[in-house]
């Protein structure tokens, strides 16, 4: 019995094989997201999917190739092509940062510690007029934020984030968009505060992000690096209170 093949000349004939292969390639992916070919089990051979698709062999092996390449089957020397299971999807870095465990948190505050201290000192030195004027912006929107009792943590991060911008060095503001909002500390996590634990809770934040902000702003690279060490290792004596009080 005659192949099934196209009829195409050159060079259109290898166009044309390679858009049939994809072809065959979608329709054999779309059985096996649908079922009916699972993990483990055999594809029907060259033969019935030449027929099946009515094309040519040439054109069913280019999909099997395309589906292999893409880790999606695997072809066994004399016994036929099987289907893989789909690899597991590992999660980005910092991407499983749970915000109501306090080790989580504890955690993700020493890497803080050790990134953000040095972009605090590299802003004080680096930072432009704008940069100054972002951090200031930010730091006023992060007070009155506190200080009318709204949730912080947007505020917190933004003027985190506009320091580590001022260092001028892309990585340290892509480090902090990676870990994200989740990574700043909740005074949530504690029972309900009452109203004068909340404002004190409120002051010490205000005061410590001005320290930092000042020492930025007049220059002061260690002063800026040591505010900010304080500020992040404040946060990591709460979180291993907590946690002390927990177990």
């Amino acid at each position: 019995m005659a192949e099934p093949r196209e009829d195409l000349d050159e060079p259109t004939a290898t166009n044309g094989r390679r858009t049939l292969a994809a072809k065959v390639r979608a329709n054999l992916l779309d059985q096996i997201n649908a079922g009916k070919y699972e993990p483990g089990d055999k594809l029907p051979s060259e033969a019935r999917l030449t027929s099946e698709f009515s094309v040519s062999r040439t054109v069913v092996r280019e999909a099997i190739a395309s589906l292999r390449a893409d880790g999606l089957v695997d072809s066994r020397q004399g016994s036929g092509v099987y289907v893989l299971a789909p690899e597991r999807t590992s999660l980005l870095p910092f991407q499983d940062v749970d915000p109501s465990r306090v080790s989580s948190m504890l955690e993700i505050l020493e890497i803080r510690t050790a990134v953000e201290c040095e972009s605090a000192a590299l802003a004080a030195v680096r930072r432009s007029p704008a940069q100054e004027g972002k951090i200031i912006d930010a730091f006023h929107d992060f007070c009155a934020a506190a200080e009318a009792g709204e949730n912080t943590i947007a505020a917190d991060f933004a003027l985190h984030l506009a320091i580590a911008e001022a260092a001028n060095n892309a990585r340290f503001p892509e480090f902090l968009s990676l870990i994200g909002p989740d990574s700043i500390p909740r005074r949530t996590l504690e029972t309900d505060p009452t109203e004068a634990e909340l404002a004190d809770y409120v002051g010490i934040l205000c005061s410590q992000h001005e320290a930092i902000v000042d020492a930025i702003l007049e220059g002061d690279e260690e002063g800026a690096r040591a505010a900010m060490r304080d500020h992040l290792r404040s946060s990591q004596a709460r979180y291993r209170a907590l946690l002390r009080r927990k177990t």
